[in-house]
C-alpha cells in the first residue's frame, strides 16, 4: 500500500556500474508511485559525477563517507567516527520520510539506514542483520532486478516495466563521437574483454575470434575497458592484427554510454559495460558463468543473448565451488564456445536496427 505525505526517499545503493543498473527500475517505480518525492541516492563519487544533470528517477546524490562493509574491499578507506557522525548530522537535517537499504544482506548497512533518522525504513535483511521497518529476507540466488523491485513494492511502488533504462545525454554523444565519428555503411560493435572477477573472463584469444568474425561481417570493431584492463584489450586488438579500435581508458562513464548507445552490438563479460549496454537500448551477447545468470542475467531475449557456463569445479584444483568455494581465480567461463557466441553476435548484427 502506497504510504501518505512522502516527501523526499533515500536510497543506499553505494557500489560499482551493474550494481547501480539493477536498481533502475525499481526506481522507476518509486517515481511513479511517488511523484512529487525527491529521490535521493546515497552512494559513492562515481554516482554524483555520472548521475549530475542526467534525466532519470533519481534526483539527487549524496556521497557517503568511508564506512565499514559499505565499500569494496579493494576501494575500503578505514572510517572516521567522527567524519560519520557529521553525516548523519547532515542525513537529519534532511528529514527523510522513507528510506530504502538497498546495498545488500543487511548487516552494516541496516544500522546505517537506521541511523539516518528516516521516518520509516525498507530494505533487505540476513537473519543476522538488525531490523528495518519494513523487510524482504536477503536469500542470495534472486534475480537483482526483481530483488530491489519487491524492495520497493513494500511501500505500494510497482511498474510492469523490467528492463533497466538509462539516458544518454548530448554531452555522452559528443564525447563517443570525437573517438568514434559516424560511420555511415558499417555498423559499430564493441567488445568488452574486462571483468572486475577474473573467474568471469572469457579468453582474450576467444574475444578476437569474434571480433574477426563481425569484422568481416561488416562492422566496425571497438574494444573498450578502463586502465587496470589495458594489457587485455591490447591482447584483443593485437590478435585481430589490428583491425580493431584500442578504446582502453579514453572514455568517461558518461562516454562510454554514449558510445555503447550506438553500437549495434556489445559482447562482453558479465561486467558494469555489460549491463550499461543493455540500459541504453543496446544489443548485448553476454558471457556468464551460471550462478551469475541467475542473478544478474538479462530477463528478456529479443535484444539479448547470454552465453552461460555450467562449470562447478574449479579447473585447478577440482573443488566444487558451489559447495566449498576455493582460492583460486582461473576463468569459470573458458568452456563457453567461440562458435556459439559468434553465432548470437551475429544474429543480433543482422537484425538489430
Amino acid at each position: 500500500m502506497k504510504l501518505k505525505h512522502i516527501r523526499k526517499i533515500a536510497v543506499l545503493r553505494a557500489n560499482a556500474l551493474g550494481d547501480f543498473i539493477f536498481i533502475l527500475p525499481a526506481m522507476e517505480a518509486l517515481r511513479a508511485a511517488y511523484p512529487e518525492a525527491e529521490i535521493v541516492l546515497l552512494g559513492r563519487n562515481w554516482h554524483a559525477e555520472f548521475l549530475a544533470g542526467r534525466p532519470g528517477p533519481i534526483d539527487r546524490a549524496i556521497v557517503i563517507p568511508p564506512s565499514r562493509g559499505l565499500s569494496r574491499e579493494e576501494d575500503y578507506e578505514e572510517e572516521d567516527p567522527a567524519e560519520l557522525d557529521r553525516f548523519f548530522a547532515a542525513m537529519a537535517t534532511e528529514q527523510f520520510d522513507l528510506a530504502f537499504q538497498l546495498h545488500g544482506g543487511g548487516r552494516y548497512s541496516n544500522p546505517f539506514i537506521r541511523r539516518l533518522g528516516a521516518r520509516m525504513t525498507a530494505g533487505l535483511a540476513t537473519p543476522d542483520a538488525a531490523p528495518l521497518d519494513r523487510i524482504v529476507p536477503y536469500i542470495y540466488f534472486q534475480p537483482e532486478i526483481l530483488r530491489y523491485l519487491e524492495v520497493v513494492g513494500l511501500v505500494g511502488a510497482t511498474t510492469t516495466w523490467l528492463e533497466p533504462r538509462l539516458c544518454v545525454t548530448a554531452q555522452d554523444l559528443a564525447e563517443a563521437c570525437r573517438l568514434v565519428p559516424e560511420l555511415a555503411d558499417r555498423p559499430v560493435v564493441a567488445l568488452h574483454p574486462g571483468a572486475t572477477a577474473l573467474r568471469r573472463r572469457w579468453p582474450v584469444e576467444s574475444f578476437a575470434a569474434v571480433g574477426e568474425a563481425l569484422r568481416a561481417a561488416g562492422a566496425h570493431v571497438v574494444v573498450t575497458g578502463v586502465d587496470a584492463e589495458k594489457d587485455i584489450v591490447a591482447g584483443v586488438v593485437e590478435a585481430m592484427q589490428g583491425q580493431a579500435q584500442n578504446l582502453c581508458g579514453q572514455l568517461s562513464l558518461g562516454g562510454l554510454a554514449g558510445l555503447l548507445s550506438r553500437c549495434r552490438v556489445v559482447v562482453s563479460n558479465d561486467s558494469g559495460p555489460l549491463h550499461l549496454a543493455a540500459a541504453v537500448g543496446t544489443a548485448t551477447v553476454g558471457i556468464y558463468w551460471c550462478g551469475n545468470l541467475i542473478n544478474y542475467g538479462p530477463l528478456t531475449r529479443v535484444r539479448h543473448r547470454p552465453l552461460v557456463s555450467w562449470r562447478l569445479n574449479c579447473p585447478l584444483c577440482g573443488r566444487n565451488c558451489i559447495e566449498d568455494n576455493c582460492d583460486h581465480s582461473p576463468s569459470f567461463v573458458a568452456d563457453i564456445s567461440v562458435e556459439e557466441v559468434t553465432l548470437a553476435g551475429l544474429d543480433l548484427l543482422s537484425h538489430q536496427r
